[in-house]
């Protein structure tokens, strides 16, 4: 099954990227790598501002995850401009905007771990670090960056 054909089976629509609103590139491919550039979460074209472990609960953490990669689905796209020339995604890195004591920042980043094995079947399966941080830019729940590898 095509990629998009899955995102239509899902219902999902993909979004414009954003432009970058600092002094980075939101792409950058090496050989058959692709880096993309931290996403932030957003609701409504915001950004979802809140702490997990202190407002933000690990249930609407995973939504915000898995919306950014979302998010990161519609810049893989703007650089391949087919998806199906993804062959893999290959890591995950989560930033989780978490309180001292919140502790599943794991949970959380299943939010976008699940959504890609939805998509992309065994493709999908990656490495992945999630952390638990102080901030994220425009104080949002959650970013994350991801590396693909491309057919």
């Amino acid at each position: 099954m095509s990629i998009y054909a899955r995102l239509s089976e899902l219902a999902l629509t993909l979004p414009e990227p954003t432009p970058p609103v600092a002094a980075f590139a939101p792409f950058v491919r090496t050989g058959q790598l692709l880096f993309v550039s931290g996403h932030i979460a957003k609701r409504d074209g915001e950004p979802w501002v809140g702490q997990l472990g202190s407002g933000v609960d690990t249930e609407e953490g995973k939504r915000a995850a898995r919306s950014v990669a979302i998010d990161l689905l519609g810049t893989l796209h703007a650089a391949t401009g087919d998806l199906n020339l993804v062959q893999r995604i290959v890591k995950l890195m989560v930033l989780v905007n978490s309180s001292p004591t919140f502790t599943e920042q794991h949970l959380v980043a299943n939010g976008a771990s699940e959504l890609f094995q939805e998509i992309f079947g065994q493709r999908g399966a990656h490495a992945r670090s999630a952390f638990g941080v102080a901030q994220v830019p425009f104080g949002s729940c959650v970013e994350i960056e991801l590396v693909a590898e491309l057919a």
